[in-house]
C-alpha cells in the first residue's frame, strides 16, 4: 500500500496551487496593485495631461484597474473551501490520519512538525470561514464593521500561511536531502508504507 493515497496527493498538489494563488493576489494587491500607490500615479499621470480628478475618482480608478485580480482571490477562494471540506474528509481516510496515529513513538521534531501541519489546516480553515463571511456580509446579516473587523483578523491570519509557505519548502529540502531521502518524491508517486 501506498504511503500517501492518490486522493491526499491530490489534494495536496491541488491545495498548494490555490494557497500559493491566494497569497500572489493578496501580494499584488499589497504591491502593484495598490489603490493607494496607483491613484496617486493616475492624479499625476492625469494631471500631466491636463485632466485634473479628484483623490476620491482616483481611488476609485485604481480599484477599478485591480477588480479582475481580486476576482480570482474569490474564485481562488471558493476552491480553498472545496479543499477544506475535502480535507476534512480525507481526516478519515487510512492515508489522511496515518500522521496523527502513534504519536507516542514520535521525535519531538516530528511531533511539533505534526502539530504544525495541525495549526497550517485550522488556519486554512479559518481564512475559509471569514473569507465567506466577509464576502457574504450582507447575506448572511453581518454589518459592515462586523465585516471589517473580521477581514482584519482574516489578514492577520494570513501571515501565518506567508510564514509557512517557505518554511514548508526549505523543511522539505532538508529533510531531502538528510534524514527523509524520497520525500518530496512519495507525494509524487505515493511512496511505500
Amino acid at each position: 500500500m501506498p504511503k500517501w493515497s492518490l486522493n491526499f496527493r491530490l489534494w495536496h498538489w491541488i491545495n498548494a496551487l490555490i494557497v500559493l494563488g491566494l497569497i500572489g493576489t493578496v501580494l499584488l494587491r499589497k504591491t502593484f496593485l495598490s489603490w493607494r500607490t496607483n491613484s496617486e500615479i493616475l492624479m499625476q499621470k492625469l494631471s500631466g495631461i491636463g485632466i485634473d480628478i479628484t483623490a476620491e475618482q482616483a481611488k476609485m480608478l485604481a480599484k477599478a484597474i485591480r477588480a479582475p485580480m481580486w476576482e480570482w482571490h474569490i474564485i481562488l477562494g471558493y476552491a480553498l473551501a472545496a479543499l477544506v471540506l475535502w480535507r476534512i474528509l480525507l481526516f478519515f481516510t487510512p492515508s489522511g490520519k496515518q500522521n496523527y496515529q502513534n504519536l507516542s513513538g514520535e521525535t519531538l521534531h516530528k511531533k511539533m512538525v505534526k502539530l504544525g501541519y495541525l495549526v497550517i489546516y485550522a488556519a486554512l480553515l479559518f481564512m475559509t470561514v471569514s473569507g465567506l463571511a466577509i464576502h457574504f456580509h450582507d447575506t448572511i446579516g453581518l454589518t459592515k464593521e462586523t465585516a471589517h473587523d473580521i477581514k482584519e483578523v482574516h489578514e492577520l491570519v494570513n501571515y501565518i500561511l506567508l510564514y509557512f509557505v517557505p518554511l514548508h519548502i526549505i523543511g522539505v529540502f532538508i529533510a531531502e536531502n538528510q534524514e527523509e531521502k524520497g520525500i518530496l518524491s512519495a507525494m509524487v508517486n505515493g511512496g511505500k508504507q
